[in-house]
């Protein structure tokens, strides 16, 4: 179900989607309200769940994580307990970022972060050809991030 946001919560939620480390205060003098209304706000937000978390977003490679793969999976058994023990499966390996269920070709992709391509090889090789009920997995891997987004455009 959709939240319902005035402009004050689409405002404080772009300020924090930009930078979640202002201040209360900072946050509500761009939104032209006080410090205690514009927290009362933002804890709303967080106890509707519309705020999730906060996290810093690191910079990859930077840290030694060269290679963005996209992984695209089959099932071999469409079955519900089949799907729900895969994804407990998957849920649980760190290496897989995101695990996104699919209409289509695909049952899922998965979005795995590696070192190098030998790693992501050794990942494949070892863990991913080792879930159970995986019919076939296809790879791509990112050549370049042309544009990458973690803020959400609000419909209003």
């Amino acid at each position: 179900m959709k939240a319902t946001l005035d402009d004050k919560d689409l405002k404080i939620l772009d300020i924090l989607q930009s930078d979640s480390t202002l201040s209360v205060k900072d946050i509500g003098e761009q939104i032209g309200l006080s410090f205690t209304p514009t927290y009362e706000r933002i804890k709303s937000l967080e106890r509707r769940g519309i705020i999730k978390k906060y996290v810093a977003l690191v910079d990859r490679v930077q840290v030694g994580l060269d290679i963005v793969v996209y992984c695209y999976i089959t099932l071999k058994e469409q079955s519900k307990e089949a799907l729900m023990d895969f994804e407990r499966i998957a849920v649980s390996i760190p290496e897989i970022q995101e695990l996104i269920s699919l209409s289509g070709t695909y049952d899922y992709v998965m979005k795995i972060v590696s070192t190098d391509i030998g790693s992501y090889n050794n990942f494949v090789v070892n863990v991913v050809s080792n879930i159970p009920n995986i019919g076939q997995y296809h790879s791509s891997i990112v050549l370049n991030e042309v544009k990458k987004e973690t803020a959400f455009k609000i419909p209003k």
